[in-house]
């Protein structure tokens, strides 16, 4: 918080001040939620991808990488929940970001190997 008491402050600035706590609570049940799900997503395409694989006899390392990727969804969940939890401000932020992090590289991940399995199958 600024120098300026909270009791000195406009109206305006104390409206900013509450969109900000509401929004930084949304930002880690958004995190939690989508990776959550994705991680679900991930576990089915490897179930699917092994059925697939078993019948069309393809080898490719896509159901290893989905693996891996279900992990950072997972961590990026784990540290949302985290960062729900925590009271401290600084402490929520930080862990904040690093699950938001994880979340962005684990889509990416995810996109590269949508587009491998793709590749494999075309």
């Amino acid at each position: 918080m600024s120098v300026v008491s909270y009791t000195a402050m406009t109206d305006e600035q104390k409206s900013e001040q509450t969109f900000e706590r509401e929004l930084d609570g949304n930002l880690c049940i958004y995190i939690f939620t989508a990776s959550a799900a994705l991680v679900g997503v991930c576990l089915t395409v490897i179930g699917i991808f092994r059925v697939t694989t078993e019948l069309k006899s393809v080898s490719t390392i896509g159901d290893n990488l989905l693996a891996i990727d279900a992990l950072g969804f997972l961590s990026s969940c784990i540290l949302s929940y985290i960062a729900l939890r925590t009271r401290r401000l600084g402490r929520k932020r930080a862990v904040e970001r690093i699950a938001d992090g994880i979340f962005l590289i684990s889509l990416s991940l995810m996109a590269v190997i949508c587009g491998m399995i793709a590749y494999e199958f075309i």
